[in-house]
């Protein structure tokens, strides 16, 4: 049977989404292709990054710097 969150454990997830908008970021669920994880994970083990977050956002300066 699934574990219901416990009200300490709400409260914890909320504050890191308040220490998240204080630091201007907004965390986010994807539902992505198998591949395309796997193409994050290998951006983010191939330059050393430290989280999928990192190597997302670096792709898409890398496509916003491509359109301008």
């Amino acid at each position: 049977m699934p574990r219901t969150a416990t009200s300490h454990e709400i409260g914890k997830a909320a504050r890191h989404r308040q220490r998240l908008r204080a630091a201007g970021d907004t965390e986010v669920l994807f539902q992505l292709p198998r591949e395309t994880v796997a193409l994050i994970d290998e951006i983010k083990e191939r330059e050393g990054l430290r989280n999928r977050s990192v190597a997302l956002l670096q792709l898409i300066e890398r496509g916003m710097e491509a359109t301008q």
